[in-house]
Parts: C-alpha cells; sequence; structure tokens
C-alpha cells in the first residue's frame, strides 16, 4: 500500500501547468522555422 501512496505522492507534486506551458511554447517556438522551411519548400506558395 505504501508504493500506492509514493506514486500518488510523485503526480501530485508534479505541475502538470508548467509542464503544459513549457510544451505550448516549445510548440510556438519550433512552428516558426517549421513555417518558413515549407514556403522554401514550395518556392514561396503556400
Amino acid at each position: 500500500m505504501d508504493f500506492l501512496t509514493d506514486i500518488t505522492g510523485i503526480f501530485s507534486a508534479i505541475d502538470f501547468k508548467v509542464i503544459f506551458q513549457l510544451t505550448c511554447l516549445a510548440l510556438i517556438v519550433v512552428a516558426g522555422p517549421v513555417v518558413v522551411f515549407i514556403l522554401a519548400n514550395k518556392g514561396g506558395d503556400m
């Protein structure tokens, strides 16, 4: 039973809001170069 209590303690200690915000930030930062790369491959036409 202590094992289950330890697992719940670990998940309650993780701040999922911060993880979600950092994930969104990473997606936004990566989106810029991806769009530029796609535009370069298509010759500038979307």
